[in-house]
């Protein structure tokens, strides 16, 4: 049974107008990059990702995540790196296409995502994740799930992590706040920072923070996953070639002498600092969020 609808959004106006949009039944989320509304389209139910303006945006080190993403016109190099209005523009498509150019990508790799259904002038159509009752599926955080569970599903995101790096993708900002668990298990969400592994300087720290963040959380529910090296391995053998979506990891990385430098210690402090600081935010964002579990889609 859906609720009665809310007054549609400027943003999702056009959206309406050329019938891809049927009407917008209640806002689920408001984030530091976008806000996100139940819509129906036709007799299914979906969501609308309204992106920001970078203006509005309070997602830090953005450049960080765009370096390497490659500009095929040449026009439109030139007027970013000099920041002119159409520069600009042309920044917010590429941040805005990054998400849903990564949502395909991933689905055909096997990695389990919302399915999208594209992205119009800044509104992106996608899934709506759903658990067996037809409530909007949780986020990872608010799951309890027993030792046994979180070693399977843990295993279930290192085999995503994997198969997103043999794409040539990294989530950037993955954690407990960008996974959903339906019935199926884990789902990834959130991609509009996805990083180019083999084009960005900082894509083995990004990498090394996604893992992390995700091994920390099982890890309240299984201790030994703390012991884990899993994004040790996987990066050692993506720099070799020898990273496949079937490789069989075993969490255990040991370094050379000439492997344990300065440099890479410094850098795990920092992006343990950073996990820390991020996952504080996101905390502080969840309890000032919108509560999903009030809606329940399952009667069309």
């Amino acid at each position: 049974m859906y609720n009665d609808a809310m007054k549609t959004p400027k943003r999702i106006l056009p959206l309406v107008h050329d019938g891809l949009v049927d009407e917008v039944t209640s806002q689920l989320m408001s984030g530091k990059e976008a806000s996100v509304y139940i819509v129906r389209c036709g007799d299914t139910i979906r969501c609308a990702k309204v992106y920001k303006e970078a203006t509005q945006r309070s997602f830090k080190k953005a450049v960080a995540y765009r370096e390497g993403r490659k500009v095929r016109n040449s026009r439109r190099a030139r007027a970013m790196e000099k920041g002119s209005n159409f520069g600009r523009e042309q920044q917010e498509e590429m941040w805005q296409s990054a998400e849903v150019d990564a949502l395909y990508k991933l689905a055909a790799a096997g990695v389990r995502v919302p399915a999208p259904y594209g992205c119009f002038d800044g509104v992106l159509l996608m899934e709506l994740v759903t658990d067996k009752e037809g409530y909007v599926a949780p986020r990872l955080n608010d799951v309890v799930m027993t030792e046994e569970q979180a070693i399977h599903d843990h295993q279930t995101m290192m085999n995503y992590i994997v198969k997103m790096l043999c794409v040539g993708i990294i989530h950037g900002d993955l954690s407990e706040f960008n996974v959903l668990v339906d019935e199926q298990g884990p789902v990834i969400i959130d991609l509009p920072q996805a990083v180019d592994a083999a084009a960005n300087n900082n894509a083995e720290w990004m990498l090394t923070r996604d893992v992390n963040n995700i091994r920390e959380y099982y890890a309240q529910y299984a201790p030994a996953l703390r012991e884990t090296e899993y994004a040790k391995e996987m990066w050692a053998l993506y720099e070799k070639g020898d990273l496949t979506p079937n490789s069989q990891l075993t969490g255990q990385f040991t370094e050379s002498d000439t492997d344990a430098d300065l440099a890479t210690i410094l850098q795990e402090i920092d992006a343990a600092r950073e996990a820390e600081r991020y996952r504080r935010e996101r905390i502080k964002e969840a309890k000032d969020g919108v509560d999903e579990s009030q809606f329940n889609w399952s009667d069309n």
